[in-house]
């Protein structure tokens, strides 16, 4: 067993398992089973047949022998409303309990998982269940009480992870001891563990007006600082060889102490201990915001856990770069009167830190996991840019329901009073603006997913949306574009027609897709309403913008039809790296179109 690292909450062994019992056990079943439903149906993997009635539908193992019936709904951008109470299973005609490990085996060729890839995201499906279960136990906000809640709260009450990824909570290198300690969703404050780095094998970069000593009093008190070079110099070492290196408690007892013993060894890497300030894990596990002092920075760390297409580290001759791209994109930003009238913000990622193991460079090849098993970035915290009477929320949030069934959305928007279009049409002034304003006038697309936007709300209404994660998310699709030489990392060779399915598919399909189905499911705002408020905002950006007619028009938003790419094809092909991040464009899994829902409104 791991030794425990600060944090690990003190549990028995049999309390860490006390989620698991048989009834919250079937009922995550059941709730996997219904999304592994409804996202395989849209990826066309699955080919529901109709059955007689209203809504029913039928889906059959590979052998014919087993039946899935349900019902559900279809909406735009054939989007799989299924209801998960009606879902069962029958074989030989006697019914059988949901089991979703059974529903993999039985799907196996019609998903198209190998020999090689079926184990392992079988476990990655164990462990979503592990953790649905854990949620389901935890005694949780509604949804109404959940959308006025402190930022963080609202960061740890989410439950669903990615809507369109089925194994989404894999986080594969996690025992159950290191799940309560670690996992967003356990709310436990963590310390990070600190190390001292030897400046000969470590390379620090920061944005402009800062440097290393400025962000380390900023970050650790005179009295840690004190206890970590009185650390360094009880062993005969200089403190200033090194720099000071925060690092995740996971990474530390299964990674670093052995296969970076050599390094410890050798004193080029110290062990100093963890820190004075608690942190709580976000949504994308390995990025922990300060909740001793929430205006300090976010640390992003690397975490060689395999969390849904990707082991989770830090590449630390990419990190070298980062800073230099967020200040590049913040002066962009700041220069621009339609992202300023939409009062659009990054949250920048202000200073990186890599360790180089000079053997695993020399060993392996550009992109391997020993090359990113040390590296941290600092990124600031959008807290000190609130005033009087606005809140923090985590996008993702939009997407979230209670147990049941209430949408933290729909609480939103009976608390800002407006009606629902009206709300609706706020929220994507200060979202999908942007995102269309950095593609037509820039080339310059983002990943603006839930879990990668921050919302500011005021009185339940959203007023301003914030991006973060940027260094490792975004791309300038122009050949010709003038980069500095420190930017010209996110030059990405796009494919003319791919290049828009940067918003078909990332804002669209990915996440208004869900959006949608919410809200028309809750009879708050029918999809048609939803989708000719959409193209509300699409036409009134391009009227405020003639002189972006050409791009328009070669790039067309109101397209009858776009390509529908699937991302669990992806995870089902291989579940250990999804996606070659210097070619994401190369990887795309495209099959047949989606009728586009703002077609109709075409000015």
């Amino acid at each position: 067993m791991t030794a425990p690292s600060p944090g690990t909450p003190h549990l028995t062994a049999q309390d860490a398992v006390a989620h698991l019992t048989p009834d919250l056990w079937a009922r995550a079943n059941r709730l996997l089973i219904r999304k592994g439903l409804a996202e395989f149906a849209h990826e066309r993997l699955l080919a529901p047949q109709r059955l007689p009635g209203d809504g029913h539908y039928v889906v059959r193992s590979d052998d014919g022998a087993t039946e899935y019936r349900y019902a559900a709904r279809r909406l735009a951008l054939d989007h799989w409303q299924v209801d998960p109470d009606s879902i069962t299973r029958h074989r030989d005609r006697a019914e059988l309990p949901l089991d979703a490990v059974e529903f993999f085996i039985e799907l196996r060729n019609t998903l198209g998982l190998g020999e090689d890839i079926l184990p392992v995201y079988l476990e990655e499906i164990s462990s979503t269940l592990s953790g649905t279960a854990y949620k389901l136990a935890a005694a949780r906000a509604a949804a109404p009480e959940l959308a006025k809640s402190a930022f963080q709260d609202i960061e740890t009450g989410m439950t669903e992870g990615h809507p369109c990824f089925v194994a989404n909570n894999g986080r594969l290198g996690f025992g159950i001891h290191e799940y309560h300690a670690y996992a967003p969703e356990t709310a436990n404050p963590v310390r990070l563990l600190w190390l001292a780095a030897h400046r000969d094998h470590a390379t620090f970069t920061a944005g402009s007006g800062l440097d290393y000593d400025t962000l380390i009093r900023d970050e650790l008190t005179a009295e840690t600082r004190n206890r970590f070079t009185t650390a360094l110099t009880a062993l005969g070492l200089d403190p200033d060889d090194y720099y000071f290196f925060p690092t995740h408690p996971w990474q530390w007892w299964n990674k670093l102490s052995v296969t970076f013993a050599a390094e410890v060894a050798q004193q080029r890497l110290v062990c100093l201990g963890p820190g004075d300030d608690d942190y709580l894990a976000q949504q994308s596990i390995r990025t922990f915001f300060n909740t001793t002092a929430p205006t300090k920075h976010y640390v992003k760390t690397a975490l060689s856990v395999l969390n849904m297409g990707f082991m989770r580290g830090l590449s630390a001759s990419y990190m070298e770069a980062t800073p230099a791209i967020n200040d590049w994109l913040a002066r962009l930003i700041d220069a621009d009167d339609t992202f300023r009238s939409a009062r659009f913000s990054i949250i920048r990622e202000r200073a990186a830190i890599g360790y180089h193991h000079r053997q695993y460079e020399a060993a392996t090849a550009k992109g391997s996991p020993y090359l990113k098993m040390l590296a941290a970035l600092w990124r600031e915290s959008p807290v000190a840019g609130l005033v009087p009477g606005q809140r923090l929320a985590t996008m993702a949030s939009l997407l979230h329901t209670d147990d049941d069934g209430a949408a933290l959305a729909a609480a939103l928007i009976e608390e800002s009073g407006l009606e629902p279009a009206t709300w609706l049409r706020r929220y994507l002034d200060t979202y999908l603006t942007p995102v269309l304003h950095a593609f037509y006038a820039y080339d310059l697309v983002f990943m603006p997913h839930g879990e990668n936007a921050i919302l500011v709300i005021e009185d339940g209404v959203v007023t301003r949306t914030i991006f973060k994660d940027i260094a490792e998310e975004i791309a300038v699709m122009d050949p010709d574009a003038v980069l500095p030489p420190d930017v010209e990392r996110i030059r990405a060779d796009v494919p003319e027609d791919k290049k828009l399915l940067s918003v078909f598919t990332d804002v669209f399909d990915c996440f208004f897709r869900f959006l949608s189905g919410i809200l028309a499911d809750r009879d708050v705002l029918p999809e048609e309403s939803f989708w000719r408020t959409v193209a509300d905002c699409v036409t009134d950006y391009q009227a405020a913008h003639p002189h972006l007619a050409d791009k328009f028009a070669q790039y067309d938003l109101f397209a009858d039809e776009f390509a529908l790419s699937c991302l669990n094809r992806l995870q089902l092909r291989n579940n250990q790296q999804m996606v070659d991040l210097q070619d994401p464009a190369g990887a795309l899994q495209l099959i047949g179109t989606l009728r586009n829902p703002l077609a109709r409104y075409a000015p």
